[in-house]
């Protein structure tokens, strides 16, 4: 395993994956509620572009901070010399065939779940009425799912690279991450517990070496010579 794998936030940010099908629900409930006031083409087009522009546009100009969990992230000050290179690697690594790929097979998906959305009529809780609220419920839903889709394949990205292209990359410089990188929420000193290296546990359970006593001259028991 690569050494920079130890980095937790990796990690919770891949699985992030998960949130892809609960937020393609909110597209099918949002979609489910009436029928189209205009066009099936522009009502995709509008819910297309208030999920995809965002999210590709910020994975390729500022990709996501990773060292932050919901509304807090940790002060730039204290990330390690390792989170700064992985940092590094998230923006030398970026791939417009990655960021284009996610975003084609999202456009698929929806797509689908526009055209089988009257199934669900009876399950949305949006009345029939208000359109335009089922619309904008799907695309904060699709929008959501762009996120939860793209900053997994990003981190994916990251952790394909190689050992050696991990050790050969410099730490981010600290001044020069607010403006390449999305910086979201209240900035805090640490979110999760500091991750022990391997080598710092085996020096930690090394086991202690037992000192021999020194040995102890007996003055009582010992003959005088000239006695």
């Amino acid at each position: 395993m690569r050494s920079f794998w130890s980095d937790p936030y990796l990690w919770i940010h891949l699985a992030g994956v998960a949130g892809v099908p609960a937020s393609l629900l909110l597209c099918l409930l949002g979609f489910a509620a009436g029928d189209p006031a205009v066009a099936t083409w522009f009502e995709l087009s509008i819910v297309l572009v208030l999920g995809i522009v965002p999210i590709a546009w910020m994975q390729w100009q500022k990709p996501f901070y990773i060292f932050s969990l919901l509304a807090v992230s940790i002060r730039l000050e204290n990330l390690t010399e390792d989170q700064r290179r992985i940092l590094t690697l998230f923006r030398t690594r970026r791939s417009p065939i990655w960021i284009g790929g996610g975003a084609v097979l999202l456009v698929i998906l929806l797509n689908q779940i526009y055209n089988i959305a009257p199934i669900a009529a009876n399950l949305t809780p949006i009345s029939p009425s208000l359109r335009g609220v089922g619309l904008l419920l799907a695309a904060i839903g699709f929008f959501a799912a762009n996120l939860f889709l793209q900053v997994p394949l990003s981190v994916l990205r990251v952790m394909l690279a190689s050992e050696s292209e991990f050790a050969a990359a410099p730490p981010f410089v600290l001044d020069q991450i607010p403006p390449n990188f999305s910086v979201i929420g209240v900035r805090v000193n640490q979110i999760l517990p500091p991750v022990i290296s391997d080598a710092s546990l085996a020096a930690s359970s090394k086991p202690l070496v037992p000192v021999a006593p020194s040995p102890q001259i007996d003055s009582s028991s010992s003959s005088d010579p000239l006695g």
